[in-house]
């Protein structure tokens, strides 16, 4: 009836002779002294259309489990110790019950005493209402393979599945639309499997042979081809929102995030069975695939700076982690809310807050981090890595010698340049110490900031790297989440991304000890070795080691350098070196760049943002969902629904997520195969068999076809998981092949075409229109993998995000490999319904907007595109005009213009130019929608 009182009940002294008055009475009977009671005052707020706090008063069942902030409302036998009676007897309470209206008479709170002290006795049948059964739902019963119905026409099912379509048909009297065009297939299988276009080469070939088994080798050849996982790797990567910045209001980039992007790809083109691909993004780090389990990572976090520094805000941080994991999981393989269930028991499905918790502690030991991968690419860039920081290590040494000694309180003429953003080299004496300082006197602005000190021993060996065990302490810091932080002193990473900042004005100071005493020659530092920035700059500093004594001894300072200078330092020439100095410095220097380059890349190539795993935390069903009100402790278990996979508390972390992933893959399971068929079916057809894709529960919509649906779940299963076999079933049925055309008849009964009277048309994804407009104007480069490219002059941080206009080289690969802000959108395309990363998008809405006209219309990147259209239909096709006309319409339409079309749009381009017209035809619905 209510929030828990927070404070004890005081009996009133007339309580006693109020219970004497109605014992006289007799026994308490529930149907007519109790139940008037409730209706009277209680089931406003605790009945059938409301249940505040969870109770629920008309139904037994429900009642006696009493609600979200106490146990069971009744102890039988014990009036005092019941929180039902409490409620309402205490005068004094803050939260006395009813909260509003009419208070319970003396009597009525008597014969609520009488009725729990007799027992509480509630009969059964007595209820005017009953509990459904949630688990009674269609999703979360067994597979049932059904047989194909029988259909009166049977000459037009090329497939089994489309007797399940035609079975529906045929019962609404409604008729299928004839074949499509053998090109109008062409193009819809095309962009279907790959996102791309078909050339006009292959419309040729499939219009001059239209046979069945010319079908299925264009079927064959798409789903062999390296642009079908990038095409069905970005459906799978909106629903796990994937993206490469870590969201929030800092939103800094995921340095790492890509390689989960790339197994995704990698793990479609080659088929991997989708009940180990289940497994592999929950527990790859046993399957020989690391970078999978980036997708327990995918959502927006919290970084350590952006939490409090208080306990409570850690905990609350951490449990926020946690719920995005669990979410992910449900959604994503279940087809389920789980996540509802994180502050009370699933409002709709029969998940409670136990349930929830529960799954919680299969994943409690995860940890969002980057990760080193342990594939046999990995270890040869680790390989290669380390022998180009050899070889840079070499270099140094040479330009080392160049460079004259510091002389710490020099008097005379400055000896060494002035102080360099890029890196800074301190050349001494070799002394023996653990331990060295660098403290920073003055800058030219602001709080100091060093991206790495380096201390390097008489081999040339960087003994300050944390790598190697060495430990950097400070004055104090400035932190900036993932940007500005202690530990990146001495990371071994260069770059204002990845630096140490003072909390002090023009000074502050970094100590960096080695395991053991090492004998040094020569310090370095750099405020920005790459070059961006060149405030917060040291211009005045001391380097000292620790001596034998535990004194600190100096062996460099500022007192010997040049005054800072605006433009570039001076050469060494200038500072005393010979010509062949010079010109050897200039190639080592040359060398050492892309050296440097090269081992950026192979770090790059061997880290994940893929999860680090430790000792589970200890789980609690919380309160409410508020870390601080813990309740029982929770073990690793499935929920009751679906089935009793339990673990003691005592499982190992891998164990967990090893169990949790085989009862996800477990074909016994009823969500799995019935989730990713139906977004098979959606990919095809712009809406699956469930319309709402993440939710298979009570609040999600029943299945227009459920015989079909359980059926192609089972074909899935007995098909060895094979994605790619189902696609070719889907693609090569009579349900695919149809044509576009509507039916009036048709129209007004099943106006969103869910019973698949025709095939249904839809605009091109945003992705699909940036491909295609590249790939008709030859433009599109076909790399595969690695770091993504810029949509933005900058790749994270707190202000708004300027887009790039104009593209080449790297600019113009496939928009998946585009390095993704979250909840940033494109500037052109992301107005085509593009989504931003910030939550799971089952299915992309599609929305007719003025600015998606404005945008395909006057953009830049449209511009562009329509010139080099124009080039290249002037160089397949030559000289001749009407010839160009054609070639523009063959690659962007895959056919011939029409007498009419031709006559108009080489009117068009001799008046306006052929780019003005490639800029209208890539403005057309033809080009942007599906046939």
């Amino acid at each position: 009836m209510g929030s828990p009182m927070r404070t004890l009940i005081s009996l009133l002294a007339a309580m006693p002779w109020c219970g004497l008055a109605r014992t006289a009475a007799g026994e308490i009977d529930f149907v007519r002294d109790v139940r008037p009671i409730f209706e009277r005052h209680c089931y406003e707020c605790h009945g059938p259309e409301k249940q505040k706090s969870g109770l629920r008063l008309d139904i037994k069942r429900s009642a006696l489990r009493g609600g979200e902030a106490y146990g069971a409302p009744l102890v039988t036998g014990n009036a005092a110790e019941s929180p039902l009676w409490k409620f309402v007897a205490d005068e004094t309470a803050d939260l006395r019950m009813p909260p509003e209206g009419a208070r319970l008479t003396a009597t009525e709170i008597a014969t609520l005493k009488d009725w729990i002290e007799q027992g509480a006795i509630w009969p059964e049948g007595v209820d005017r209402a009953t509990l459904p059964d949630l688990a009674d739902h269609w999703s979360f019963k067994p597979l049932t393979r059904h047989e194909p119905p029988a259909v009166r026409e049977t000459t037009w099912p090329r497939d089994d599945l489309d007797r399940f379509i035609l079975a529906r048909l045929e019962r609404e009297q409604l008729r299928h639309a004839p074949q499509a065009p053998p090109v109008t297939w062409l193009r819809r299988v095309c962009f279907d499997l790959t996102g791309l276009p078909p050339t006009p080469e292959q419309a040729a070939a499939l219009a001059e042979n239209p046979s069945d088994a010319a079908y299925e080798r264009v079927a064959d050849q798409l789903l062999a081809s390296p642009r079908y996982g990038e095409r069905w790797g970005q459906h799978w990567l909106d629903v796990a929102r994937y993206a490469d910045t870590h969201g929030f209001e800092v939103n800094t980039e995921r340095e790492h995030a890509w390689p989960y992007r790339d197994y995704v790809i990698e793990a479609l083109n080659r088929d991997t069975p989708y009940d180990q691909f289940v497994r592999e993004q929950i527990v790859g780090d046993a399957l020989g695939q690391d970078a999978a389990t980036g997708f327990l990572l995918t959502a927006s976090v919290l970084l350590p700076g952006q939490i409090g520094a208080d306990d409570a805000s850690k905990r609350l941080a951490r449990q926020d982690a946690l719920d995005e994991i669990v979410t992910n999981i449900g959604q994503t393989f279940l087809g389920l809310s789980i996540g509802c269930a994180r502050c009370h028991d699933h409002k709709f499905d029969p998940i409670t807050t136990r349930d929830y918790y529960a799954m919680q502690a299969f994943v409690a030991g995860v940890e969002y981090a980057d990760r080193e991968l342990h594939t046999p690419r990995a270890e040869a860039l680790r390989a290669e890595a380390e022998q180009q920081r050899r070889r840079i290590a070499e270099i140094d040494r040479e330009l080392a010698r160049l460079a004259p000694l510091a002389r710490p309180g020099a008097t005379g003429a400055p000896s060494r340049p002035p102080v360099n953003p890029r890196g800074n080299s301190e050349r001494f004496a070799a002394v023996a110490t653990p331990r060295v300082r660098l403290t920073i006197i003055a800058t030219n602005s602001l709080e100091p900031c060093i991206d790495e000190l380096e201390a390097f021993d008489v081999d040339g060996v960087n003994v300050a790297l944390a790598s190697l065990g060495a430990t950097v302490t400070s004055s104090g810091d400035t932190v900036v989440a993932d940007r500005h932080e202690l530990r990146f002193a001495n990371d071994g990473n260069y770059g204002n991304s990845r630096s140490w900042m003072s909390n002090e004005k023009e000074r502050g100071w970094l100590i960096v000890e080695w395991p053991a005493e090492q004998t040094i020659d020569r310090v370095t530092w750099s405020r920005d070795r790459q070059g961006e920035f060149t405030d917060r700059l040291a211009t005045d500093y001391t380097i000292e080691v620790e001596d034998a004594a535990g004194g600190w001894r100096l062996v460099a300072d500022a007192s010997d350098r040049q005054p800072l200078l605006a433009g570039p330092a001076p050469a060494l020439a200038e500072l005393g070196a010979t010509p062949e100095e010079t010109r050897a410095a200039e190639t080592w220097r040359q060398e050492r760049a892309e050296l440097e380059r090269r081992v950026k890349a192979a770090e790059d190539g061997r880290l994940a943002f893929a999860g680090t795993f430790r000792q589970p935390d200890e789980i609690h069903v919380l309160f409410r969902g508020d870390p601080e009100q813990p309740r029982e402790a929770a073990t690793p278990a499935t929920p009751r629904v679906l089935g009793n996979v339990t673990l003691p508390e005592t499982a190992g972390e891998q164990q967990r997520r090893q169990a949790l992933a085989d009862w996800i893959a477990s074909s016994d399971n009823p969500l799995t195969a019935r989730v990713m068929v139906n977004r098979l079916w959606q990919g095809h057809f712009g809406a699956g068999l469930v319309e709402t894709a993440n939710d298979f529960g009570h609040s999600g919509l029943a299945p227009t076809h459920p015989q079909l649906l359980d059926w192609l779940a089972v074909e899935l299963i007995r098909s060895d998981w094979s994605l790619k076999r189902m696609h070719k079933r889907i693609v090569l049925s009579a349900t695919y092949r149809q044509a576009s055309e509507t039916q009036a008849e048709a129209a007004a009964r099943d106006g969103d075409t869910r019973l698949l009277w025709r095939y249904p048309p839809r605009r091109l994804e945003a992705e699909a229109i940036r491909d295609t407009m590249l790939a008709v104007s030859g433009q599109l480069n076909l790399k595969m993998g690695g770091p993504g490219f810029d949509l933005f002059e900058q790749r994270g941080g707190l202000s708004g995000f300027k887009p790039i206009e104009s593209f080449r080289g790297e600019g113009l690969r496939r928009m998946i490999y585009a390095h993704k802000v979250r909840r940033e959108r494109d500037a052109v395309f992301g107005a085509f319904d593009c989504p931003d990363g910030g939550q799971s998008a089952a299915r992309r809405r599609e929305s007719t907007t003025p600015i998606q006209a404005l945008n395909l219309l006057n953009s830049r990147f449209t511009l562009d595109a329509s010139a080099a259209l124009a080039e290249r239909a002037r160089r397949d096709a030559g000289d001749e005009l009407a010839a160009q006309v054609r070639r523009t319409f063959q690659l962007v339409y895959s056919r011939e213009p029409s007498p009419a079309e031709l006559d108009d749009a080489q009117a068009v381009a001799a008046e306006h130019s052929l780019a003005t017209l490639c800029r209208a035809l890539l403005n057309s619905n033809e080009f942007l929608h599906l046939p």
